[in-house]
């Protein structure tokens, strides 16, 4: 097959052409991206000389000038191999054969010192989702509410509300004289706006829910309205306890924000680089500690022949002189 001109390749592959490092005769090899590939052939046929010394000593080199002249300084120069042009090459990463690491939490990650950025890259932009739901995890602010208030037209009137939480009517009823004391004035009751007074008298009714009315107020596109509906959102938020709702009375829109790390009932830990590090407790897997691998036993190779009885050796390890008394003991 022609090998394709410099200038108009399609870059779905890597292009090598006229490779003579070493032991390679001026060849031309086309790789397939994205795919695993194999490179075989017999010894001092060119497999290293083409993998490492060309290929990836490209890719290094490559990787190098993309750095700033301060940056190079303090890295050994890195001469082109012996190729008249590569394209389509990515940033490369190798491991020899030769390496030797006896450590059992030793993995690819760790040998090429990638480990540490993926920790680094799921910490910052790792996406936490409930396993109830599937939906997102996130933890609200207070600009979160005032962006959601903006999406609202000019002269609409919306609630700020923070749930009051109560076990029985009594439990009920102290929260309200609690609010009382401390200067509010209205809750909503049933879905029903009351005066703190009236809603003590609520008593033949059953009460289903029962929120703290913070505000009632009617968008406009001033300072003074976001000054006061952030200050709002702030009370609604101490009072709730790490939630508020953003409720429009015209609309029937209703919004819940919470500023926890929390979803549909779970409390769930924020991305750190130690839930990614299996030599962390937080990280590490509870049944391997970290290691990958768990002691248990094989039942297809203590019982190799599963048409045996236990007085026939069925169970392999009792066949030696060691075990053989459990057995005996046993039978």
């Amino acid at each position: 097959m022609a090998m394709k001109t410099e200038e108009n390749l399609v870059f779905d592959k890597i292009y090598v052409k006229g490779a003579k490092v070493h032991n390679l005769k001026n060849i031309d090899v086309e790789i397939p991206r994205k795919k695993l590939v194999v490179i075989t052939g017999l010894s001092g046929s060119g497999k290293s000389s083409l993998a490492f010394d060309t290929l990836y000593a490209e890719g290094q080199r490559r990787y190098v000038e993309s750095l700033s002249s301060y940056a190079r300084q303090f890295l050994d120069r890195i001469s082109r191999p012996k190729v008249d042009f590569i394209k389509g090459l990515s940033p490369a990463i190798a491991i020899q054969q030769k390496v030797n690491n006896n450590n059992p939490r030793s993995t690819v990650g760790t040998s090429t010192e990638i480990y540490d950025y993926l920790k680094l890259l799921f910490t910052r932009v790792g996406r936490t989702y409930s396993p109830a739901t599937n939906k997102e995890v996130k933890r609200n602010t207070v600009t979160d509410v005032v962006d959601y208030i903006k999406t609202f037209n000019s002269g609409e009137r919306i609630l700020v509300l923070s749930e009051i939480r109560f076990t029985s009517k009594e439990d009920l009823l102290k929260s309200l004289d609690s609010l009382i004391k401390q200067g509010y004035n209205r809750v909503k009751i049933n879905n029903k706006i009351l005066k703190l007074s009236e809603a003590k008298n609520e008593g033949k009714v059953k009460i289903k829910n029962a929120f703290l009315v913070i505000d009632r107020i009617i968008i406009s596109n001033n300072d003074s309205f976001y000054n006061r509906i952030s200050d709002s959102i702030e009370t609604a938020i101490y009072e709730g306890r790490g939630r508020c709702i953003i409720e429009s009375i015209e609309g029937f829109n209703y919004k819940e924000f919470n500023t926890k790390f929390e979803r549909d009932g779970l409390k769930f830990l924020e991305p750190n680089i130690n839930l990614f590090s299996y030599n962390n407790p937080f990280g590490a897997c509870p049944k391997c500690g970290g290691y990958g691998d768990i002691i248990g036993i094989d039942k297809d190779i203590v019982f190799q022949n599963k048409e045996l009885s236990i007085y026939e050796n069925a169970i392999f390890p009792w066949r030696g002189k060691k075990l053989r008394r459990y057995k005996n003991l046993l039978i």
